[in-house]
């Protein structure tokens, strides 16, 4: 067990350091709302009652509601200012004949282990509940509400159930018990109690089960042998919420244009989507920018040797066909320059392969 809370039991001035546990635990069964169909798990929305939309958890606030249907908001600074209490101690107020305590007015129960230096007060409180055949009525603040509890001694432990106010318990007003005063005659009196005789006993836990949850269990394990299991899918990412923010992008881009008084485009953005998947469906990649400038400045090397022997072809000394040499030679060098950068390049990366390699 883990401990769920520390503190000390306080009686007078002798103090006992204890820790708390969760001394019970449900066992009941539980199902879960799932889809027929698939075996999907159903999830709930935060949806407002008034306008019918999604709230965010950060968006709810506490609403205190009055009897006639009013609703009041509480926020933050509202509830710092209600009384509190963080105290670490259990304290004596009490110790009442065990008789007074209805159990209708205990709630949940907790087991106090004492610290490791608390042995002797522990066991000085727990024989002294014992001996007195009292329980201790306690105040003790847990999860920052203070609230009533009793101690008593079960199995030589000291056990904490706490209580409920007197406004959380209803009182029976029924009519119909007026008319079950003097209604059973002594001979059906003495019967009943002949009966209450006859089936008299010692309590023993063992004697019950839970016949619910065996036969729960039993047909969950005759499913999963007969292999009638549905294993759901994981669910799917939902996408509306890119579509949406595609769709506010391109709201924003045409909101602009429109304010310098340029015209929208028309869905700039799902064109350009459009594009780049007819690209990658056909299996065509994009050319680098730079080998795109490559091919355009070396695709004219031909046109330049064509013009500079048709310059010596017409006239060799000719002022036109230096022009045109001229223009040959200079294209050719540009045409070579890419390509020279390309051997380094190329050199450089065959370099760090072998490196890598090595």
């Amino acid at each position: 067990m883990r401990a769920i809370w520390k503190g000390a039991v306080s009686f007078g001035l002798v103090s006992v350091p204890v820790k708390l546990y969760a001394a019970t635990e449900s066992h009941d069964i539980s199902f879960r709302q799932v889809h027929a169909k698939d075996g999907g798990r159903i999830k709930y929305q935060r949806v407002c009652s008034i306008d019918g939309e999604e709230v965010a958890y950060a968006d709810i606030a506490k609403g205190y509601e009055t009897e006639d249907g009013q609703m009041v908001i509480l926020d933050d600074d509202d509830l710092a200012g209600l009384p509190v209490s963080s105290s670490r101690e259990i304290s004596v107020e009490k110790f009442v004949p065990r008789e007074q305590i209805d159990p209708m007015w205990l709630e949940k129960s907790y087991y106090l282990e004492p610290d490791k230096a608390a042995a002797k007060p522990y066991a000085l409180l727990r024989e002294a509940l014992k001996e007195a055949d009292r329980v201790a009525v306690v105040t003790v603040s847990i999860r920052t509400r203070m609230t009533t509890a009793v101690l008593r001694v079960r199995d030589d432990v000291i056990v904490m159930q706490t209580m409920l106010w007197p406004d959380e318990v209803r009182k029976p007003d029924f009519a119909g018990l007026d008319a079950t005063e003097h209604a059973a005659k002594p001979q059906e009196l003495k019967m009943a109690r002949l009966l209450v005789d006859t089936l008299a006993g010692d309590y023993d836990p063992d004697d019950y089960e839970d016949d619910y949850q065996q036969a729960v269990e039993a047909l969950v394990q005759a499913k999963l042998e007969g292999g009638e299991v549905t294993a759901p899918e994981e669910p799917k990412k939902a996408t509306g919420e890119v579509v949406d923010l595609l769709a506010a992008l391109q709201r924003s881009v045409d909101a602009a244009k429109s304010s310098r008084g340029e015209a929208p485009a028309a869905d700039e953005a799902s064109s350009s989507a459009e594009e780049s998947s007819d690209d990658s469906e056909d299996g065509v990649e994009e050319e680098p920018a730079a080998k795109r400038a490559g091919s355009k400045k070396a695709a004219p090397k031909k046109g330049a040797a064509k013009t500079s022997t048709t310059g010596k072809s017409a006239s060799g000394k000719s002022a036109s066909g230096k022009s045109a040499s001229g223009k040959s030679t200079t294209k050719k060098a540009a045409a070579k320059k890419p390509a020279a950068k390309k051997t380094a390049a190329k050199k450089t990366a065959k370099k760090a392969v072998a490196k890598k390699a090595s």
